[in-house]
């Protein structure tokens, strides 16, 4: 900046400085859906995904370098977490998807949701800074709406309570899999420390504190999760908390011990739930192509860039 003297260009090098995100490479799926790696200022990359549809974009940010927890069907979680993401690292990628979503598709970024690389919960602080940052009216925030926000987590009661007390006005995504205690810990080994009774009861809290209804995200896999006990298990979690189902789709990572279930037990799972007034979609999995979908970012082969 030569528009100022030496001496306070000296005195903003010693005292600030700017660590901004680069896009390192981009891929576009056959359906739209871009995948962004981004490098950090350490060398370190992460990925964020714009996933397009007829009326909306949506950014799906990650918070942490690699993955703290240990879910088996999860690309991310087979990475080291290196460490989290700052706040301004994670506003970084929704401005930075905010941009494309204006190039490519002529509007703004309409959602986002905190479900790329990384557990959201265990990078409490940022992730709140990031959230106030970017709700915060222009010129000093993004203006976005925190009702089009959602907190993907895959279930740590305390924390899930922690943030109902920030009052964020944001969404909460559970990541369940199974509502039946002893098959959730082995698809999710780290669930142990964190019974589906606690987490029930933060999701309660969650529900009283907000109003918010929780989405219950849920993948059924061949010979895991597909039996009538998983079914109404999921019933029975689902009638104890005001919440609606997302069935997704599974994106495979190369694990044969993980393959998606026929569609006619897609459809029993939706009369289950249906039979009983709970709200249930299903979500077709975008950007596997390009390995964007969900559960399947890994920074293959770029973990680090030196």
């Amino acid at each position: 900046m030569t528009s100022i003297s030496k001496e306070l260009r000296e005195e903003l090098s010693r005292h600030f400085v700017i660590q901004p995100i680069t896009l390192e490479e981009h891929q576009k799926s056959n359906d739209g859906t871009i995948k962004n790696a981004v490098k950090l200022f350490d060398g370190n990359v992460v990925e964020s995904v714009l996933i397009p549809t007829d009326s909306r974009t949506t950014a799906c940010v990650s918070s942490q370098v690699g993955c703290s927890l240990d879910c088996k069907f999860c690309a991310t979680s087979r990475l080291k977490r290196m460490r989290n993401l700052t706040a301004a690292e994670i506003v970084d990628q929704v401005s930075l998807i905010d941009q494309q979503s204006k190039r490519d598709f002529n509007h703004p970024l309409s959602n986002i949701v905190y479900m790329g690389m990384g557990e959201p919960l265990l990078n409490f602080n940022n992730v709140v800074d990031s959230v106030k940052k970017i709700t915060t009216p222009h010129p000093n925030g993004l203006g976005m709406s925190p009702r089009r926000i959602t907190v993907s987590t895959s279930g740590i009661p305390k924390m899930i309570e922690k943030l109902a007390d920030e009052n964020l006005r944001v969404g909460l995504a559970l990541s369940l899999h199974s509502a039946i205690e002893e098959k959730r810990n082995k698809i999710m080994p780290f669930s142990e420390k964190f019974p589906l009774e606690d987490i029930l009861d933060s999701l309660r809290y969650w529900y009283d504190k907000t109003g918010s209804r929780i989405t219950i995200e849920y993948i059924i896999w061949k010979d895991i999760n597909d039996t009538k006990e998983d079914m109404n298990a999921l019933v029975r979690f689902c009638q104890r908390v005001p919440v609606k189902v997302n069935l997704i789709e599974y994106n495979s990572i190369g694990d044969p011990e993980f393959q998606q279930a026929p569609p006619e037990i897609t459809d029993a799972y939706i009369a289950a739930l249906e039979r009983h007034n709970i709200i249930v979609n299903v979500r077709r999995s975008r950007g596997k192509d390009i390995d964007a979908a969900c559960g399947q970012l890994a920074n293959k082969n770029k973990l680090t860039v030196n």
